[in-house]
Order: structure tokens, then sequence, then C-alpha cells
């Protein structure tokens, strides 16, 4: 065994096991609860689009051939929809798989890369396998985002800028005028990837996409999006992201597999896509119900910070593992963060209304 360890690459034991958070069927076989409420993988409790039903009529021929690897329909709706050009899109079995394909087009050994701190660990994991160098920004001490820092390490010129906008876990997001300073800051030397995953929950006043200041912008850049957060497509794995500069594009469809994006994906997406009305109603029930988890949260002295996401991060005052074992017991599932530094610290998910109550109770009695 050990002769077969010496085959794999040094950066790769270098990476600890994603935390990929428990399914319902192990807390059932681990606990078997009455009742579960699956709040720790971020996902949308309403479900993709009610259209999607349709679309699964005439499904078998999706099965049977290799879709479209290009995904024209799909990029066309989605430059349509975001005012830019198709071959400034690029899709991803996820917006992770695009993470991974960035990475493996863009970093070298001895290249670094600038992050916010704590991650989402797939931001720091992919860099490490390509043997750059990581550098962590961490939040102030009310858990909003440094935004001084974060200016101050983009200009010593990184081979990458790579950050989420709202922060995940931690949801503190960037004002307009924060993100302009940080972009603002950065070379042509440096790749600007802003990854948007939970940006459809984070719209408001005191929120900006990185799309339309970049737009305006010369310097190589690419905005991820995802399709598993408010469109309720997590089980199907798609993602894009937009480039500034469509020969980047061009260039990171040689390093993705030729077909990443399966054909029910696809199909979903465009349709997913197509229904404002549903998408409207997911983020009104996740800003409502996070507010009303968060004054619970508050209220039983538990520090949270803010949050733009359809999540709360907050401290639970002692070993987060431990403690989520106890809401496991209960039928609660949330996400113990594993980060050095912030291992007292646990996300939830908005989910629900019945779901949110049954962590707030579980929570209650754990307390």
């Amino acid at each position: 065994m050990s002769k077969a360890l010496d085959m794999v690459r040094a950066e790769v034991t270098r990476l600890s096991p994603y935390n990929s958070g428990l399914t319902i069927a192990e807390v059932m076989q681990r606990y078997a609860p009455a009742r579960i409420a699956k709040l720790g993988s971020n996902e949308n409790p309403l479900g993709p689009s009610p259209m999607l039903a349709g679309m699964m009529q005439g499904s078998a021929e999706m099965f049977r051939l290799y879709p479209d690897p290009a995904g024209r329909e799909l990029r066309q709706a989605i430059a349509a929809k975001y005012a830019v050009t198709e071959d400034q899109v690029i899709l991803g079995n996820g917006s992770e798989d695009l993470l991974s394909v960035i990475s493996r087009a863009v970093l070298r050994p001895g290249d670094s890369v600038v992050t916010l701190y704590p991650s989402f660990p797939l931001h720091e994991d992919y860099a490490t396998l390509m043997g750059a160098s990581v550098k962590r920004v961490g939040p102030k001490s009310d858990l909003t985002i440094d935004v001084d820092a974060l200016t101050e390490a983009v200009r010593g010129s990184p081979r990458m800028l790579l950050f989420s906008n709202p922060m995940n876990p931690v949801g503190s997001w960037l004002s307009r005028d924060d993100l302009s300073k940080v972009l603002g800051a950065a070379g042509d030397e440096t790749l600007v990837v802003v990854d948007e995953a939970y940006a459809e929950y984070a719209e408001g006043e005191d929120y900006a996409s990185a799309l339309p200041l970049l737009a305006k912008s010369d310097r190589p850049w690419i905005v991820l999006r995802t399709f598993s957060k408010a469109f309720g497509l997590a089980g199907l794995r798609i993602g894009f992201g937009i480039a500034g500069d469509p020969q980047l594009r061009g260039l990171l469809d040689r390093v993705r597999t030729p077909f990443n994006v399966n054909g029910m994906a696809q199909a979903a997406a465009l349709t997913a896509l197509a229904d404002d009305e549903h998408l409207a109603h997911v983020v009104a029930l996740a800003r409502a119900e996070r507010a009303r988890v968060e004054s619970f949260l508050r209220n039983k002295g538990l520090k949270v910070a803010p949050s733009r996401g359809n999540f709360l991060f907050f401290d639970c005052r002692q070993n987060a593992s431990a403690f989520v074992e106890g809401l496991l017991r209960d039928g609660v599932i949330v996400k113990p963060w594993k980060q050095e530094g912030f291992d007292t610290y646990v996300r939830v998910s908005i989910g629900s209304p019945s779901e949110n109550d049954h962590f707030m109770a579980a929570l209650s009695r754990l307390l």
C-alpha cells in the first residue's frame, strides 16, 4: 500500500476531506428521529420551478443521447438574462466544477491566491492541489468583511483573487463601494474570480453583483453563478461562469470535460431560468425566514454573523461538532464548521417555516 501512496502527488496529502454534511438516510440510520429538518447544505426548501414537471415527460431521449457539449441553448438564455454575449458563458457540473477548471487552467506551482476566510473549502483546495499558496483574509470582530485587509492583499499582485459575495459560510457581503475598492486594487496580472452562488438571495440596496462593475474593466475576470441554490437544482449539478474575455472562456473550454453538463441538467436549468415568479417567491421566503431565525438566535445570546445568503453562521460557544450531534439526535441537520479558528461555529441553512421551527425548538432544548 505504501508504494501506491508514493504515486500520489504531495499536494493531495495536504487536502482535508470535504465536509459534505450528513444525508437524511445517515441521520435516520443513526438516531431514527421522528422527523428530519435538513439544514446543512443551503438547499432551497421550495425546490425548483413547478414548470419542470412538464419537462420530465419525454426525458428518455435525454438519457439515451449525449448532451450538447457546448450547451448552446442554455448559454444563449444565460447571455440574454445577464446582458452578456454567448461566447462569454461557460457551463459546469455545478460551479465547483468551474473552480476546478479555472484552477487547472490558470494556477502554477508557486503562484498565490487571495481569498476570504473562513471559506468555501474548495476555494482553497483546488489552489493547493495545483501547488499554489493561499493567503487568507479573515473577517473583522463583528464577522463583516475586512475590506481594507482584502484590498491590501490584492495589491500584492496574486495570480488569482477568489472570493464569494455573499461570503460563504459567514454570509457577510460587499457593498458596491467596497466591491469597487477591492476590484480597483487588482492589476492585469491577477485573475479576478467572484463566486456569486448566493447572489439571488443578496440583491438589495447595499449589495452589488460584480458583473456590471467588471463589465467596464479590461482586466481578466470571471463571475460564477449556480442553479443549485435559489433555482433549486442542487441534485442536477449545474452552474455557469461569465468571463470578461471570450478568448479566456474558450481556453477554459479546453480544460473542462467535453460533456461536463448532462442533458437533463441543461433542460432543467433552461426551464428554471424562465420562471421569475417562482424565483421571487423562493427569495422572499428565505429573507423573511432568515430574519426570524436570526432574531431567535440573537435572543438566545448567541453571536450571529450578518448574512445575505440563505443561511446563518453563529457561535455555539463550544466544539461545534459535539454541539451539532445533539441537534442530530433531534432530527436537525446543520453543518459544524471545521476550519481553524472557527470550530465553535455552526452554519444553519434557512429552510421552510416548519423546518426552521423544528431547528429552533431543538436548539432551545439543547441550550
